[in-house]
């Protein structure tokens, strides 16, 4: 055998690289964040490291396995949660105010051979979820007035397109984990402005009724009070008419003379009859 080797080394060192290239050919490794799908002739027949949501990181399928080297082949998909962007849409909203969205979604492909019959690569599965994400946020954002977007109702508003995102992404073995609305926005320019005018006009309108109504609760505790004050008036003139004719005239005094008052606005000089009925108190009672 030695000397076989020494006459040919060249065609047994062929050979060895041969035997090599098989060998290494039928080993994979699998990292911890992929999963891989082996295909036989095109045909899927094994998932090494497949996703598992009760695995713990470290304890999965991942490491080495073999394979049958020319015969079989391997589809590579990510394990870990993945995500698109939809391209920007124009949504009408049920006050006819015309929105525009940005949203997102996260997914994870749960069963590659679904994904790989049903679409091929992990590509193609976020291309053909993307147009599904801007149907049903139209078709959900158009039974919406624009004020539920800034409301607790957002919460169903997005409950309600993650549930029509999955039904389609089930087929594609992918599982939706999570949609969102970056932004949601008026057009720039003529709608945005004519929103901020009704805006401020309805604002105005609103300020506008509530001083309105003030006005009118006011008006109502001051016709109170005056019936109140008249009330206890004529109480008090049914009760003694000759102290409440005293008593009134004092007041009367006291603002026309300015006697008693602490910030005097100046002297008064008043020439009346001393039998103008005006000073019958400064007489006293007969």
């Amino acid at each position: 055998m030695i000397d076989l080797v020494r006459r040919n080394p060249l065609l047994w060192g062929g050979f060895a690289l041969v035997v090599l290239a098989l060998g290494a050919s039928s080993l994979a490794v699998v990292p911890e964040t992929k999963q891989a799908l082996v295909l036989q002739f095109g045909n899927p027949v094994t998932i090494v490291n497949g996703y598992d949501r009760k695995e713990e990181f470290g304890r999965t399928g991942a490491g080495v396995f073999w394979r049958v080297p020319f015969v079989q082949s391997i589809v590579w998909v990510d394990k870990r949660v993945l995500d698109f962007d939809m391209p920007r849409q124009g949504v009408l909203s049920t006050d006819q105010q015309r929105l525009e969205v940005d949203a997102f979604a996260r997914y994870r492909i749960v069963n590659p051979v679904k994904m790989y019959v049903a679409a091929g690569s992990e590509r193609r599965v976020a291309d053909a979820l993307k147009p599904i994400l801007g149907s049903a946020l139209r078709n959900e954002l158009g039974k919406r007035e624009f004020k539920d977007l800034l409301s607790p109702e957002r919460d169903e508003v997005m409950g309600n397109i993650r549930t029509a995102l999955a039904r389609v992404a089930a087929q594609y073995g992918a599982e939706i984990v999570d949609v969102r609305i970056k932004r949601a926005d008026l057009p720039d320019g003529t709608p945005l402005d004519s929103a901020f005018n009704r805006m401020k006009t309805a604002r105005q309108q609103e300020a506008r009724s509530i001083e309105a109504e003030g006005r009118r609760a006011a008006q109502i505790i001051m016709a109170d009070a005056d019936a109140k004050a008249a009330q206890t008036y004529s109480a008090s003139f049914g009760k003694d008419p000759d102290f409440y004719d005293f008593y009134r005239a004092m007041q009367s005094y006291r603002v026309t003379f300015g006697t008693d008052d602490e910030n005097p606005r100046g002297a008064a000089s008043v020439i009346l009859s001393p039998d103008n009925a005006y000073l019958r108190q400064f007489k006293g009672q007969k």
